[in-house]
């Protein structure tokens, strides 16, 4: 007599083993990192479970839920089990929840240290493959009333338009400027072109009465402030 194929659809766990009907019986925080992937991908493949699935796809990023933000859509692919449609799902899920994380940053964000600049500003470009340079705009209680990307691809490869930056903060009443760029490279020290565009914007505002408070190169996990280290 021949055997039955062992199915790994989720369907024929036992209900409490579900991952969904886990997260309505028992709350969200009661599910694993896997369990929650899992309900993205929805099921696995021949010979896993989508339990089984997405620990295989956890574990090849150290279960670190930044890096696994960080694949794209190619490389979830090449996991077995993981089509386009899947793969589509987990980085459109990681996408909300990082913008989840920027919204609440800002929500009535103040200004009141270079740290506080680094939690709003590094989950938007701490991890980027690319440069990008933004520009924060402050209230007089140093209140965020605008962030700014101003240009994509390198400071020294960018022409940085101070107009553009000193007619939008007139346009939105702002007086003070916070710089942003990040350095993929995980390097921090300033370079020349970082030192020139703040100089060039400060000696710009201070006609306006528009005062540059600090300039911060941010890394994935670090920052370098011009306000802290005494260089504006």
């Amino acid at each position: 007599m021949t055997e039955k194929p062992i199915s790994f659809s989720i369907k024929n766990w036992s209900q409490n083993d579900q991952p969904r009907e886990k997260l309505r019986d028992k709350g969200k925080s009661a599910l694993s990192d896997a369990e929650l992937v899992a309900i993205l991908i929805g099921s696995g493949n021949r010979s896993e479970s989508a339990v089984d699935l997405s620990k295989r796809i956890l574990s090849s990023v150290d279960h670190n839920l930044n890096a696994l933000g960080k694949l794209t859509i190619p490389q979830l692919m090449q996991f077995k089990g993981i089509g386009e449609a899947k793969a589509i799902s987990i980085v459109a899920a990681m996408e909300l929840g990082r913008r989840r994380r920027v919204e609440a940053a800002l929500e009535n964000y103040k200004i009141n240290s270079s740290t506080s600049v680094f939690e709003m500003m590094q989950p938007i470009i701490g991890e980027l493959p690319h440069e990008e340079f933004w520009i924060i705009y402050l209230n007089n209680s140093n209140k965020v009333i605008q962030k700014q990307q101003l240009s994509k691809g390198g400071i020294t490869g960018t022409l940085v338009d101070v107009r553009l930056v000193l007619k939008n903060a007139l346009e939105v009443g702002a007086v003070g400027l916070i710089l942003a760029h990040n350095h993929p490279s995980g390097a921090i020290k300033p370079s020349e072109a970082d030192k020139n565009i703040t100089q060039k914007l400060k000696i710009a505002g201070q006609n306006l009465d528009i005062k540059v408070l600090d300039h911060l190169i941010i890394t994935e996990k670090a920052y370098f402030s011009f306000a802290d280290e005494n260089l504006l």
